[in-house]
């Protein structure tokens, strides 16, 4: 029996529109949720994500504010300018589009944003409260994978879960979340051995590896959830994700698309991050 598809795009619409109603409620209190984003240089695959987090907010009726900055604006400056959004009272979150040119440096960039207004998730206060069980902003990705398998009613207490991956905006913060519900989790990466021997016991996998159609069916469990957060383009340049959808979708219990899967949600969750900070700063 094929695997439930587990719908993100639907998901993320409704939660969207739970998001814009909180936000109209807090608008009448005289206060408007506000996300800067900042894009340094002109990435065309950077600026078709602003440009996607922009028309997020503007339909949930959040305030947007687009901060360009050329390529070769010193670190220094941008440091400051990160600084004045950080005293500035009508922003509640900022954002850094990220990578970031090479003379420039993400640590120090992460690390200069407030971590009251680090709606990314990925400063290291917040991480440290997420990794302690704190009350914290979540990664946007690893916190829109839980969100996806919350509204599916999958129970995640007692489960073997199994990351492929261990990048710090995904595989790392998608675990810690995932033990912090009392699941029992197993990272895998590149120097994992034996990956189908861990792969396949897992109640719950989650694919963040970025090579494509790289999870087979023989990686799985009959039964298995199936999260495929990769978005790659295959040899005829067709979207498509870290997990062999078909051949998989045959095997697993549940599995997540690509497009219209795990994306979704991560902008949708950040339009959550940004709201929780407007409504904490209020």
């Amino acid at each position: 029996m094929p695997a439930k598809i587990i719908n993100g795009f639907e998901i993320a619409k409704r939660k969207r529109v739970e998001i814009a109603l909180e936000v109209e409620q807090l608008k009448e209190k005289g206060v408007t949720p506000g996300l800067a984003v900042i894009l340094v240089g002109d990435n065309h695959a950077s600026r078709t994500y602003v440009s996607n987090k922009q028309k997020a907010c503007q339909e949930a009726g959040m305030y947007s504010l687009l901060v360009e900055l050329p390529e070769s604006v010193p670190e220094a400056e941008l440091l400051e300018k990160i600084r004045m959004l950080n005293t500035d009272d009508s922003i509640h979150g900022i954002l850094v589009q990220l990578p970031l040119p090479g003379h420039i440096d993400e640590t120090k960039v992460i690390d200069t944003i407030a971590p009251a207004k680090d709606v990314d998730g990925f400063h290291p206060i917040n991480i440290g409260k997420m990794m302690t069980g704190q009350d914290a902003f979540l990664p946007c990705t690893p916190y829109g994978v839980m969100v996806l398998l919350e509204d599916s009613g999958i129970d995640i207490p007692g489960k073997n879960v199994v990351i492929v991956g261990r990048s710090n905006i995904v595989g790392k913060p998608s675990g810690q979340l995932f033990l912090n519900k009392d699941a029992t989790v197993t990272y895998c990466h590149s120097k994992t051995k034996n990956l189908k021997e861990h792969t396949s016991k897992a109640d719950i996998l989650v694919a963040a590896v970025g090579k494509a159609n790289f999870i087979t069916a023989e990686h799985v469990k009959d039964g298995a959830v199936v999260i495929d957060v990769g978005i790659n383009r295959n040899e005829a340049g067709k979207l498509c994700g870290d997990v062999a959808f078909d051949e998989v979708a045959e095997k697993a219990g549940y599995i997540t698309p690509v497009p219209k899967g795990v994306g979704p949600m991560t902008i949708t969750m950040l339009l959550a991050n940004t709201l929780k900070a407007a409504k904490s700063g209020k």
